[in-house]
């Protein structure tokens, strides 16, 4: 019986993936990234939009806004939790599944341990989309409260008003922070499935997420519409 739980390249395949996800987090939180990211472009909108919905009397639209893009938090954390109970299904019937893939030309053989490893790093993966996704979706709720709690400017206090709508984009794009881990997430685990078939490809692939990320995030175009429209 094969004892070995992974071999060096499963493990160094392993560390890289987590070196490259850890790093990109930290790199990405730092300010001086952070502020020039799209994420950060967005934000500046969220406090443009809010401050204008301060000035508005009609606040349904505002709200109706807030609400459809829950709902995207709310389909993408239903799909975690389908996706989470099919690994824990391909756990029980994972030699079956395993030698199906191993058939394929190519493709590395598992031991038995470092197969479940696999779907156990999805798995988790998907769970924390899910918490994320949740989370943002609960958040979504609690600023459209706070929309209808607005103040109206016929009470007087406009710098009230103002600092409240301040307050709203602020919760508003702490919900955005974590829908976009969450979307980071299903990102991570495309990664994750490339190492069911070999440790180098979950190698590159780990490497070439990340570089799409930091593509998307920080030299898109859409990007350079959002700062664009900062300078309005």
């Amino acid at each position: 019986m094969n004892t070995e739980v992974m071999s060096l390249l499963d493990a160094a395949a392993l560390a890289w993936f987590f070196i490259l996800v850890g790093g990109y987090r930290v790199l990405g939180e730092t300010a001086r990234i952070k502020k020039v990211s799209i994420a950060r472009a967005v934000q500046v909108q969220r406090v443009r939009w809010m401050r204008t919905m301060a000035r508005r009397d009609a606040r349904l639209m505002d709200a109706m806004l807030v609400g459809h893009l829950s709902q995207g938090n709310a389909f993408f954390a239903s799909t975690c939790a389908i996706a989470i109970g099919g690994l824990v299904t391909l756990l029980g019937s994972g030699e079956r599944a395993r030698a199906a893939l191993e058939a394929i030309p190519y493709v590395s053989l598992s031991t038995p341990i470092s197969w479940t490893l696999k779907i156990i790093l999805l798995i988790g993966i998907f769970a924390y989309a899910f918490f994320k996704f949740a989370w943002a979706f609960r958040l979504s709720h609690h600023t459209a409260i706070l929309i209808g709690a607005t103040p109206l400017r016929e009470d007087g206090d406009e710098a009230a008003c103002l600092r409240h709508a301040d307050a709203i984009a602020a919760l508003n794009g702490i919900a955005a922070e974590h829908a976009n881990a969450g979307l980071r997430s299903f990102y991570y685990s495309i990664a994750a499935m490339a190492w069911f078939f070999h440790p180098l490809l979950f190698i590159a692939a780990t490497a070439g997420v990340v570089i799409v990320l930091v593509r998307r995030d920080f030299f898109s175009r859409a990007r350079s519409i959002v700062l664009d429209c900062d300078s309005l």
